[in-house]
């Protein structure tokens, strides 16, 4: 019996646009609905980052492009490719949010909406541990994305990918548009 719905496909594919159609049809029938997106953040036609974006309408930088030679480097900073991750920013947006979503009282099921669980935010070992309680709880259902596997595993997203109670979507570009109603469903049946 599935508790949480994963989506995963390669980047690009659609599964932002996937998780704001769900969300839409989810809010419109009335379901509480929390958690947060990732979006591209584009300057002049070309990608310089991503910004957390919570459906409570708060926004803030995940990561930015930065040239390898920038000399602040001797902090300790998150990278991966060419973009420097912002934990500080990504915590303060998600984590009161998360914590907020597993103490919810209600009888109702919650619906909580992770996006993504990727090399980015995996930084963040209060986000890890987080995102851990709320797959715990009884009282919320995950929504989220998870990448397909990629050079070396990240934990937590196997951990979530072999969980008996998640029911993963894998997102291609034949069935991106069809998959829509499958999704619903099966947050439904979550929610039950």
């Amino acid at each position: 019996m599935s508790k949480h719905v994963f989506l995963t496909g390669p980047p690009g594919v659609g599964k932002t646009t996937l998780i704001q159609k769900v969300t839409q049809a989810l809010k419109s029938s009335g379901v509480a609905i929390d958690g947060f997106y990732t979006q591209e953040v584009r300057e002049g036609g070309r990608r310089t980052g991503f910004d957390v974006v919570t459906l409570s309408g708060n926004r803030g930088p995940l990561s930015r492009v930065s040239p390898s030679s920038d000399s602040s480097a001797s902090r300790r900073e998150y990278r991966v490719g060419q973009y420097v991750v912002d934990l500080v920013s990504f915590e303060q947006l998600v984590l009161p949010m998360l914590r907020n979503v597993n103490h919810g009282g209600d009888t109702e099921k919650r619906i909580c909406v992770i996006d993504e669980i990727g090399k980015m935010e995996l930084f963040s070992q209060a986000f890890i541990q987080a995102v851990r309680q709320t797959l715990a709880g009884s009282g919320t259902v995950v929504l989220g994305t998870i990448p397909i596997p990629k050079g070396k595993p990240l934990d937590l997203v196997e951990e979530i990918r072999s969980r008996k109670d998640v029911k993963v979507f894998n997102v291609t570009k034949e069935n991106r548009n069809s998959i829509l109603q499958d999704i619903l469903a099966a947050v439904e049946s979550c929610r039950k």
